[in-house]
């Protein structure tokens, strides 16, 4: 197995979680909003470390580390959990246009899984690139901070609210 995307103790890492052929989700406050609180939760419970954060329409990316408790675990438990709350959501919610849309994806995505029982929201995997030096973390910070700007949903990184350029964030954020 390849060493390349291994997460490991004490480690500090850049991953992106994807939404399952790229669908834009985060176009939904509720939704983004659903990553915002879980985060929060695996901050306060379950000992994760969150650095920079930015919620894209069909991305997470994250700078991230843990304290006594695997990353990778952690990370599992994050995507099982918000995967649920955003499927149920837009089962029940009577204004989601895309509801039929969705499922059907998020169904096909999990009949070429069988850790699934009837939806994938997320890919797999998360290919954790190890951060091993301040200029590989500044290089990642700025790319994150950067993304909604590149992508023209902003002019300014600080002006785009799911992200930690933001600072008016509600994400309780660890210093860089």
């Amino acid at each position: 197995m390849s060493e390349k995307y291994k997460i490991y103790p004490e480690g500090l890492f850049f991953i992106t979680l994807t939404v399952v052929g790229w669908i834009d989700v985060f176009t939904r406050e509720e939704y983004a909003e659903e990553i915002i609180d879980n985060l929060n939760f695996c901050i306060e419970q379950k000992g994760l470390k969150v650095y920079c954060f930015c919620i894209m329409s069909s991305h997470v990316h994250l700078i991230v580390s843990s304290v006594n408790v695997s990353l990778s675990e952690i990370l599992r438990d994050f995507k099982s959990y918000t995967a649920k709350k955003i499927i149920a959501s837009i089962e029940e919610s009577p204004r989601e246009s895309r509801k039929e849309w969705l499922l059907h994806l998020f169904e096909f995505y999990a009949k070429g899984n069988s850790h699934n029982s009837k939806y994938q929201f997320w890919q797999q995997h998360n290919h954790p690139i190890d951060l091993v030096s301040p200029k590989f973390v500044d290089e990642k910070r700025q790319y994150i901070h950067e993304n909604p700007v590149k992508a023209k949903l902003v002019n300014e990184a600080s002006n785009y609210i799911y992200s930690s350029a933001n600072s008016f964030t509600r994400v309780k954020l660890e210093a860089l």
